[in-house]
């Protein structure tokens, strides 16, 4: 998908903190609008919420065939109340949250040589097992392309060097990623007719 503007980051990030105000305070999922734009086309999407510099949630879909408006809703929500290593969000905490929305491109299967830190996310499958770093992990953490492969099969429950076995499928991906702080802080309350809630 074409690149978003800074008006249509602002529009995913309202999107995010009002899905979680209202999924906090279980009114159930907002109604999202037939936006238009990058908006409507279907896109995979993780979204990370701090508080302070501590991790609170991240979870989000490898791709979806929902508009991104709608995928962004249902992974902030998801990330405020399943991510399973933290407790749900409490109402107490949603307006200290500071959300950060990566939106991914297709996944291209590559070879461990091809992996670039700072371009690339990754994924990496081998049988029923499956993890995914995004693309600021690995820079973050200032590891290099061996590091990020070994973490990526951490996170898939594999051990660190089943990348370079030949039947692991290694899948690269690059991510458009913005946060409150990149576009100014854009929290509001939640509004639109509640509907149940649809996380896979």
């Amino acid at each position: 998908m074409s690149r978003l503007d800074n008006g249509e980051r602002r529009t995913l990030l309202d999107i995010a903190h009002r899905a979680i105000a209202n999924a906090v305070a279980k009114r159930g999922l907002i109604e999202v609008e037939a936006y238009s734009g990058g908006l409507k086309e279907p896109a995979g999407a993780f979204v990370t919420l701090r508080r302070g510099k501590r991790l609170r949630g991240c979870i989000g879909r490898f791709a979806s065939d929902e508009p991104l408006a709608r995928a962004v809703a249902l992974t902030a929500v998801a990330s405020a109340l399943e991510d399973p290593r933290f407790e749900p969000l409490r109402a107490d905490e949603v307006s200290d949250l500071e959300i950060e929305i990566s939106v991914l491109s297709p996944f291209q299967q590559v070879i461990p040589e091809e992996v670039r830190v700072g371009v690339h996310g990754l994924m990496i499958q081998s049988g029923g097992c499956r993890g995914l770093l995004l693309p600021q992990v690995a820079v973050e953490y200032k590891w290099s392309a061996e590091r990020f492969l070994e973490e990526t099969c951490s996170k898939a429950g594999l051990p660190r060097d089943a990348w370079r076995d030949p039947e692991t499928r290694i899948y690269a991906f690059s991510a458009e990623v913005f946060s409150d702080r990149d576009v100014g802080e854009n929290k509001s309350g939640a509004s639109g007719s509640p509907a149940p809630p649809q996380i896979v």
